[in-house]
């Protein structure tokens, strides 16, 4: 979620959604207008309009994005921001590749409502993070690999070096 949002806005939302889990559990259209809860029902009490954000008002992309698109890049963002925690949630290996895939692809949309450029398909940018995440995630299976076999080497010595001073303290007291 940090790659997709500032540090702030993410930590906001875990918190309203009260855990990770929960926020991954929250569909998209929920997501959009957590911490407006107070406005929505009020807005359904009097059948008015019912608010487009909540707390990811306050992410950098709804400031950039047009008066006009605001509402359009919300539900985007909430989309990415619901895959982004899903992601989050129930990968084995934490990664930012994904979140910094998702950043770009709403980049992309910014500049495909100001510009028209036609910004890429969720297929493709998917399989790139998913390849760019198993090499990473390889590395750190690896490194985690190379750190447990050092530690079973020191581990050894260790017990290598206590027999030894028990078998000296043995001869020694015969």
């Amino acid at each position: 979620i940090y790659g997709l949002y500032s540090a702030q806005v993410g930590a906001r939302l875990i918190s309203h959604a009260g855990s990770l889990t929960n926020l991954a559990k929250y569909p998209a259209s929920t997501v959009q207008i957590l911490g407006a809860e107070k406005a929505l029902f009020r807005a359904l009490k009097t059948r008015g309009n019912t608010p487009k954000y909540g707390l990811i008002f306050h992410s950098t992309f709804i400031g950039r994005a047009a008066a006009k698109n605001k509402g359009r890049i919300s539900r985007y963002l909430a989309n990415k921001c619901t895959i982004a925690s899903r992601i989050d949630c129930f990968s084995e290996v934490p990664t930012s590749v994904f979140g910094d895939k998702l950043r770009e692809q709403v980049e992309e949309r910014l500049a495909f409502y100001e510009t028209g450029e036609v910004p890429r398909k969720n297929l493709e940018v998917m399989k790139e993070a998913v390849e760019e995440a198993s090499e990473v995630a390889a590395a750190i299976k690896r490194k985690l690999e190379k750190k447990q076999k050092k530690k079973l080497r020191q581990e050894k010595k260790r017990l290598e070096a206590l027999a030894a001073a028990a078998e000296a303290a043995e001869t020694q007291n015969s």
